[in-house]
């Protein structure tokens, strides 16, 4: 079981610590997410009762792959994953560039998380079609693919046609790309196209069972083995060892955790809500607790 750190609604001037932390308590990757502005966002929010985001004008969002950069400059072993990157609310060439160039410049520590997207609003602003993106993210991941290979490529599809060309810096690996979401639409696309899957919500045991019974139902409809998908799961578990082996016993590689959420009374009292001494010390603690007993 790997760990991966959720930091979601962070600061942006706690990211570089964290990051150096991290890599100090034993996580696997850093991830971070993805919105490009806030407003009063007409489009409901998938992931709450009410339809509206958790979040307010303030949450800070910086850049993820200026913010990856930075994080990158200070640790050597840290990967770093975007949870999830709404790839198609961009286009394909600045897609191409900013995931080739962190890839270089970080030593290949880039996994490509990557989703559809829920904010019709974003994809306005951009100037991409809303309605098109999960064809066009079917079509962009084997494009990028192929991009980040190196050499000439050229392409003739349905939402992308471009003559023999080539970028540079290339990645020296290939760029794991994990596809995030839990409808049927995203278990297929992960199944056919991912070298993994994360999960955009934390899962009861009864919940996670239920995507893994259609991931491996995808998988086997596209010729592939049952383990051929990387799985990361937020879990809805209070952190403890044998509760997270008895999850790697079902396929789950590794989950999502952010260990201030669960700051002991002890913790809280002695460090201000959202502050990074408050993150460090719960990290540090989970480290400890967890990460070393796994």
């Amino acid at each position: 079981m790997r760990f991966w750190l959720g930091a979601s609604f962070t600061p942006t001037d706690q990211y570089v610590e964290l990051a150096r932390a991290a890599e100090r308590c034993g996580f696997d990757t850093f991830t971070l997410s993805d919105h490009i502005f806030h407003t009063d966002f007409a489009s409901p929010y998938p992931y709450s009762d009410t339809g509206r985001p958790r979040w307010t004008a303030e949450t800070h969002w910086p850049e993820v792959w200026v913010t990856i950069g930075a994080m990158a400059a200070v640790t050597s072993t840290l990967r770093f994953s975007p949870n999830v990157y709404v790839a198609p609310a961009r286009d394909l060439f600045t897609v191409a560039k900013q995931v080739a160039t962190a890839a270089a410049l970080s030593g290949d520590r880039i996994t490509f998380g990557v989703g559809v997207g829920w904010c019709a609003e974003e994809f306005a602003q951009t100037g991409q079609d809303f309605h098109t993106r999960g064809r066009r993210l079917d079509e962009m991941i084997p494009v990028l693919r192929a991009l980040w290979a190196g050499g000439q490529v050229e392409h003739s599809g349905t939402h992308y046609a471009f003559p023999p060309l080539s970028i540079a810096p290339t990645p020296s690996k290939p760029v794991p790309v994990y596809i995030g979401g839990d409808s049927e639409a995203a278990l297929r696309r992960a199944a056919r196209l991912g070298d993994g899957w994360i999960g955009n919500r934390i899962y009861t045991e009864e919940q996670l069972d239920q995507v893994l019974t259609s991931l491996r139902r995808h998988l086997k409809d596209h010729g592939r083995d049952e383990d051929a998908l990387d799985i990361v799961a937020p879990l809805a578990v209070l952190p403890d060892p044998a509760t997270y082996r008895r999850f790697e016993d079902k396929g789950v590689t590794a989950t999502l955790a952010a260990p201030w959420w669960l700051a002991t009374p002890e913790e809280r009292a002695a460090h201000p809500k959202g502050s990074l001494s408050l993150k460090l010390a719960t990290m540090e603690r989970f480290a400890e607790e967890v990460v070393a007993r796994v």
